[in-house]
């Protein structure tokens, strides 16, 4: 004879232990959750992006530290999103025949093309501050 148990509770009580219930904790959400037999793929919910605002200044700086002294433009500053952030990005990047990435709400340009990169922000609204050396 086989007899089934409806929950942990009950096998404990089989073996004649008992389960304090405040050890036993259930999550609500469980975040490493990836698959599930009722739902499908769960997919993670999306972080809101938080963007830092501009003070409408777009910072050009030359930086050579951490990059075995090759010489990066970096522009911050700008307040905008991600998407629009690359495109801007593209867009600097064609112009000064270089390349480049977004890190974060950074743009960096490889190469010194600052007085180009300040027409190409000026042309798109943006009032250009050199900050450094």
């Amino acid at each position: 004879m086989t007899k089934t148990f409806s929950s942990l509770s009950d096998l404990a009580s089989a073996f004649g232990k008992s389960i304090d219930d405040s050890s036993v904790t259930k999550k609500s959400a469980d975040q490493s959750l990836v698959y599930s037999t009722d739902g499908g793929k769960i997919t993670a919910a999306k972080k809101a992006q938080v963007i830092t605002a501009s003070d409408g200044f777009a910072r050009v700086r030359r930086e050579t530290k951490g990059r075995k002294g090759k010489g990066v433009v970096t522009i911050t500053g700008l307040g905008l999103n991600d998407k629009a952030l690359k495109e801007l990005a593209k867009k600097l990047k064609q112009t000064c025949g270089s390349g480049g990435s977004v890190i974060g709400e950074v743009i960096e340009i490889q190469g010194d093309k600052r007085e180009e990169i300040k027409s190409v922000l000026e042309k798109n609204g943006f009032k250009v501050k050199f900050v450094g050396g």
